[in-house]
């Protein structure tokens, strides 16, 4: 059975080296080596004649981060598969790795058996996709993730008074509109921006620019 060659990239030398544990712990994959970020990667590239199967790639690192190490990878050795491996679950980086390159994105709490899945499925299939990125893909492809969200202007009006501490009556009376339509606007936009409460209409809101606090 072939062994595949994992390189860890990650600023984080407690947590790279338990990443590592992980993956030496498993059957047909072997840590080659750990890197902090992805100018020590492209050196460790470069100087090694034998490059490694996979590297799992963080996203916030110094001096060069994994997206950008990833699009590199993805010019100057394309046979690389790269796993995003992150604590980021924002949609946009989400995306911005795959764009990149990526075969694959995980949270760093995964649990074992989802990560070596993941290194199985990559190898195997050329990638991994979990629900949660599948479902952003998805999103992204038809134009309905909630980055790129259309809102009407009676939409975005409600958004930035809801950043207010206006109760919704005082909304309904700013808008003109009776409390009934206001409470339509707010249960509209907690499904259409898949959202359970006030705070996180106003975090959306500020993230995405809608509010300027």
């Amino acid at each position: 059975m072939k062994t595949y060659s994992v390189v860890i990239v990650e600023d984080h030398v407690l947590l790279s080296q338990a990443i590592g544990g992980l993956v030496d712990s498993f059957d047909r994959f072997k840590v080659s080596y750990l890197c902090k970020n992805g100018e020590e990667l492209i050196t460790r590239l470069q100087e090694n004649s034998k490059t490694p199967d996979i590297v799992l790639m963080d996203i916030n690192m110094p001096l060069m981060n994994g997206i950008e190490t990833t699009t590199w990878i993805s010019e100057h050795y394309p046979n690389i598969d790269v796993i995003g491996l992150s604590i980021e679950e924002d949609e946009r980086t989400i995306i911005q790795m795959l764009r990149a390159g990526a075969k694959g994105y995980l949270m760093k709490d995964v649990e074992k058996s989802v990560l070596e899945m993941a290194l199985n499925e990559v190898v195997t299939n050329g990638f991994y996709h979990s629900k949660h990125v599948t479902n952003i893909l998805i999103g992204s492809l038809n134009g309905k993730g909630s980055s790129g969200m259309k809102l009407k202007e009676n939409e975005i009006e409600f958004m930035r008074l809801v950043c207010t501490e206006m109760t919704y009556k005082e909304i309904a009376d700013k808008m003109c509109l009776s409390p009934k339509t206001i409470d339509g606007y707010r249960d509209a936009l907690f499904e259409k921006l898949d959202v359970k409460n006030r705070i996180g209409l106003v975090i959306y809101a500020i993230k995405n620019k809608i509010y300027l606090p």
